[in-house]
């Protein structure tokens, strides 16, 4: 096994354990356990805990944002592109395994200051890019995207704690109102 396959046998082991037991629930002998490789080359992959933490994080940032853009980009209506972010979270949270943020969770974790709340807060400011994005092409003023990122992570919260994949709906409702009301207010005369 080379150094790339063994990095990403520890990788996806460490993401499957991390984001299901929590970061530090998991020893690094679990992930040693899971991936197969020996702790000689988890070490050379990965030198630390926290070296693979944060690649754990990172990837995981890349593949929820592509995953949910790839769904957004499949409409062309500017505000059905807003509404459908809700459409894709909803998915998510039927998903099974589904366990929330894995950001806010890992945060929860560790707190400030660590590398795992600076790549949460950097995960939070490419998803309010990515708003910024979306809600440039409608008639409404650029806070709407700080609202909707609110609503986004309030309703990943209560899907994860009280078990409620409906969240996504009430959200989407709530985002839908938003977009009525900012749209009204910004082409009144």
């Amino acid at each position: 096994m080379d150094h790339d396959e063994a990095a990403l046998r520890v990788l996806d082991a460490a993401d499957a354990l991390f984001y299901e037991r929590g970061v530090q629930a998991v020893g690094m002998d679990a992930i040693r356990a899971a991936s197969g490789v020996p702790f000689k080359r988890l070490y050379r992959c990965y030198p630390s805990k926290e070296h693979l933490v944060a690649e754990y994080l990172r990837r995981r940032d890349r593949r929820w944002r592509r995953r949910m853009a790839d769904f957004v980009d499949e409409r062309t209506d500017p505000a059905e592109r807003v509404l459908a972010v809700f459409d894709w979270l909803g998915r998510w949270f039927a998903e099974p395994g589904f366990r929330g943020c894995a950001f806010v969770n890992s945060f929860g974790e560790f707190g400030t200051p660590s590398v795992v709340a600076d790549i949460a807060r950097e995960h939070k400011d490419a998803l309010r890019h990515y708003l910024d994005g979306l809600v440039a092409c409608l008639p409404v003023d650029a806070r709407l995207a700080e609202e909707l990122l609110l609503l986004i992570d309030g309703a990943i919260v209560s899907a994860s704690i009280m078990r409620n994949p409906n969240a996504a709906d009430s959200a989407r409702a709530a985002a839908s109102a938003l977009l009525v009301a900012r749209t009204a207010r910004s082409t009144a005369p």
